[in-house]
Formats: C-alpha cells, sequence, structure tokens
C-alpha cells in the first residue's frame, strides 16, 4: 500500500514533536507515517492497531550505537518483541536483553546469534536458565546466590548500565539526549575508575523503550461520545486490554483526530476504553475537537513499547495487530488475536 504525502505546514492544529521522524501532514485532516496514511492502515487492518515505523526503530538503534561505540548496546526485548524486531535490530548491529525463555526461544528461532544474546531479569525460573545454558546464550546477569549455585559459571572486567530511559508521550516534555547520556557516563566512569585505579570496565547498556517507543502508534475507532459539563469522555474501541499502561503507570498520552478536518473549538476530553473499569482511561485532560463522533479515527503517539507485550485477554476482547510501515509500504507482523484462538486455550469440558 502506498499513498501520496502532501506535506503541509503547521496550522495549529497540534504539535507532531513526539510522532516519528517520517510523520507527514495529508490533505483533509490525515497524517502518514512512514510514507503509509494511518486511515489506510486502520481501513486494512481495522482497529485497534499498532503501527510501527521500521525506519525510525531502525535510526534510534543507529543513534544509541553512534552515542556508545565503545559499549554493547543490548534491546530490552520486553519492550516489544516479534520476528521483524528481531531482524531489525540484528541488521543494526545490537545485542539483544531476553527475561524468559520465551523471549529467548522466539530471538533465537529468528536467527538471531545466541551468543550476542544476555539473560536478565529478577526471579529467573529453572526454566528460564535451562533455556539459557541449553541454547548457549552469551551471558546470564546474576541476580541471587542460588542462580550462581545454578549456573556455577565464572563471569567477567564488565558494567552494565541497564536501561529504562525515558521518551517524551507529550508535547513540551523533555526528550533524553543519547549522546549527552553517553558523554556524562564516560566521563564519570573514566574518572571514577582513576581515582580507584581500576582498569575501564566494558560498558553495557540495555535501551528497549528508547528505541522503540517513539517508534509506535495506536490507532482506535470511536465508539461513542458523551458530554458531562465541560468535558467530553471519548469511548474508542480499545483500552486498557492492550493498553495497560495509563491505569498502572499513570502515563499521559496525547491522542489526535485523524482523517479529517474540524472546524470546532478544541474541548478538554477523557478518552476511555471499552472496559466496564474505573482504571480504563487511556488519557484524561486532552483536548480533542469538540465535533468528535462515533466512527472518527483516533492516533495516540508514542505507543511501541509496552503495549502489545503488556496486553491481557480481559473480556476476550482479543489483542490486536501489529503493522509495520517504511518507505511507503505496509505489511503486517503480527495479527489480530482472534476468538478463535481464545477459544482454543479452553480445553476444559
Amino acid at each position: 500500500m502506498t499513498t501520496s504525502v502532501i506535506p503541509r505546514p503547521d496550522s495549529g492544529t497540534g504539535d507532531l514533536s513526539v510522532w516519528p521522524a517520517s510523520t507527514a501532514r495529508l490533505a483533509h485532516g490525515g497524517l502518514a507515517v512512514g510514507g503509509v496514511a494511518l486511515a489506510d492502515v486502520a481501513a486494512r487492518f481495522g482497529t485497534p492497531v499498532y503501527v510501527l515505523d521500521e525506519g525510525e526503530v531502525r535510526e534510534r538503534c543507529r543513534a544509541y550505537r553512534g552515542a556508545f561505540p565503545e559499549a554493547e548496546v543490548l534491546y530490552a526485548a520486553k519492550a516489544f518483541l516479534s520476528r521483524a524486531m528481531v531482524r531489525w535490530v540484528q541488521e543494526e548491529g545490537l545485542g539483544l536483553d531476553v527475561c524468559s525463555a520465551g523471549e529467548l526461544e522466539l530471538a533465537v528461532t529468528a536467527g538471531f546469534p545466541p551468543e550476542r544474546i544476555v539473560l536478565h531479569g529478577n526471579a529467573k525460573s529453572p526454566h528460564d536458565l535451562d533455556s539459557a545454558l541449553r541454547l548457549g546464550v552469551g551471558r546470564i546477569v546474576i541476580d541471587s546466590p542460588s542462580e550462581i549455585a545454578r549456573i556455577a559459571a565464572a563471569v567477567g572486567p564488565e558494567l552494565d548500565m541497564g536501561g529504562g530511559h525515558g521518551v517524551a508521550y507529550r508535547p513540551g516534555e523533555p526528550a533524553l539526549d543519547v549522546g549527552a547520556l553517553a558523554r556524562k557516563l564516560r566521563s564519570g566512569l573514566e574518572e571514577s575508575c582513576a581515582a580507584a585505579g581500576m582498569a575501564v570496565p566494558r560498558l553495557v547498556i540495555e535501551p528497549g523503550r528508547g528505541v522503540v517507543g517513539p517508534a509506535g502508534v495506536a490507532l482506535y475507532r470511536v465508539l461513542a461520545v458523551k458530554r458531562t459539563g465541560d468535558t467530553l469522555f471519548v469511548a474508542v474501541d480499545g483500552g486498557m486490554s492492550d493498553n495497560p499502561r495509563p491505569a498502572l503507570y499513570g502515563v499521559r498520552y496525547a491522542p489526535r483526530l485523524i482523517g479529517r478536518t474540524s472546524a470546532a473549538d478544541s474541548r478538554t476530553a477523557t478518552v476511555v476504553g471499552r472496559h466496564c473499569e474505573a482504571g480504563d482511561v487511556l488519557a484524561a485532560g486532552v483536548e480533542l475537537p469538540g465535533d468528535i463522533r462515533p466512527g472518527d479515527l483516533i492516533a495516540v503517539p508514542v505507543a511501541g513499547a509496552y503495549q502489545l507485550s503488556m496486553a491481557s485477554g480481559y473480556n476476550m476482547v482479543g489483542r490486536p495487530p501489529v503493522a509495520a510501515v517504511n518507505e511507503g509500504t505496509v505489511r503486517l507482523l503480527v495479527r489480530r488475536e482472534t476468538l478463535a484462538d481464545l477459544r482454543r486455550r479452553d480445553i476444559g469440558a
């Protein structure tokens, strides 16, 4: 699928600073990411749907490699993992940090070299450790004395700084400067080691959200609109089953109406999900056009990390698909979970 991108100046209808760098405005209020109209993705694959910009993921991998040329950069698979993501990470020269036998098996069966994989995570199960040893992972991060006894292996002069690098979810929020982070870590490490008379250890970092988070966009269809006083309640066809992060951590997103132009004044809105739960809120206190209505398409940026990986089977609605966009084409990476998939798991009588 391809689309003709018509760049337009910002008409004051929304800041695109937290969107993928490839995002372009289209006629009639549309947006394209990776050269593909988001409305076309929604029409083809349905909603909810996650859209992942392959070019943005690759560029962010390169940014980390460029900022830390002397370090080993491991992509933290818990943020988002699929066979395609495994291939992109490998091709961009990053290693892989996994936290379970499931993530490990997916990576190895997708062709990722096991010696470039690190098994991390607290409270690893015997199955996790057995799989790591059987498949020959490069390293296992020790979490407890019991793991040392089980692994019975020597470990090497390395300093793993972990990940957890923040990203901006709304325009105006501070974004991590990877280059500045690298310079600060490097100078601090060199000074501390010199003061202690120690050799500088090899540095390892594990970005996950910083690589894939800003590369993703979630698309939802509006199901209902309710007006209570000065607040709009906009209900969409997804919710906490496909993104529990607002309920768990209070993450604040900046959803946007796409697919049509609205001349209506903006209203303070709360975007809620389809689940009958008090915590099923995707975004509160956001500005949306006052004439938003059922059938409209809403796009939520910075949706690439910890959404599909944390999605649940609540209400048996099925987890959304993932579509990758790149240079004007779109392809399905992960298909939508169907009711047939859910029924197959129930083997009782």
